[in-house]
């Protein structure tokens, strides 16, 4: 049911969605959200929303596994102290997953705009909370169950901005300072990315093809992006990200809202 799609992807709309990954990467890897870059461009290049949702964790768990390995190497993230939040991401992300195999297409095309641009909003108008850097402080255990229950669900249902969402969440939840809540947001993201995808293999919703194109160029801007965020910047992406986002966020919602009266 996939290769049909796949055989009519030009090789222009190719190369636009692999710079788009690049660019979501890059993103992803510093700030989180790079699904909000990736889904709408998959959504807008004409694939269903359950393929998309799918293509989109193929590509996403490439970019996931640089970046967090990125930051493992240089001992910003610790598994030892997260081993609840890593149980509880991927049970929440494969349970996720399963309740958007099973959501009707046309609910997903309405809630993906709709989900894209909360997102969007959260990260333009939200403000990061401040943290005491106390590297050896304790990692509270039972705190990451609900954490990462609910963030793995939410990635596995839809996922844009869950790196976001994790850093922010991290950083109140416990005493990290910015650079390791995003270690931990990274590492999360793959585990949640990995589990979420192997369901959406299972149910044949994954375009190959893009996947891998993608994920390829999605590899090579986390690696660029998580440099990039252990040096220390990252705020001269923000409002780039926040322009292309609403930009796209307006496409689908007109192409899934308004087009259709």
């Amino acid at each position: 049911m996939v290769l049909p799609f796949e055989l009519s992807v030009d090789l222009s709309t190719l190369v636009v969605l692999a710079l788009v990954a690049f660019i979501a990467g890059f993103i992803d890897a510093v700030a989180g959200g790079g699904g909000l870059l990736t889904i709408p461009a998959l959504l807008t290049a004409g694939l269903p929303p359950h393929l998309a949702l799918g293509t989109n964790k193929l590509c996403a768990t490439f970019g996931s596994a640089t970046a967090s390995y990125a930051f493992y190497r240089r001992k910003l993230f610790a598994p030892r102290q997260w081993r609840n939040a890593l149980l509880a991401t991927a049970l929440g992300a494969g349970l996720g997953a399963g309740v958007a195999h099973w959501l009707p297409s046309a609910w997903l095309n309405q809630l993906l705009p709709a989900v894209v641009f909360a997102c969007g909003l959260y990260l333009l108008f939200g403000k990061t909370p401040a943290a005491p850097t106390q590297v050896d402080a304790p990692i509270a255990q039972g705190r990451q169950w609900p954490q990462g229950l609910t963030l793995g669900f939410y990635d596995g249902v839809a996922g844009p901005g869950t790196g976001a969402f994790w850093t922010v969440s991290s950083l109140m939840l416990y005493p990290l300072d910015l650079l390791r809540a995003s270690g931990v947001a990274r590492s999360m993201n793959f585990v949640s990315n990995a589990c979420a995808l192997s369901i959406f293999i299972i149910s044949g919703q994954v375009a190959w093809l893009l996947g891998i194109s993608m994920g390829l160029a999605l590899m090579v801007g986390a690696f660029l992006g998580a440099r990039t965020a252990i040096k220390g910047g990252s705020r001269f992406i923000r409002p780039v990200f926040i322009l292309v986002v609403m930009a796209l966020t307006a496409r689908l919602a007109w192409q899934h809202w308004f087009a259709m009266a």
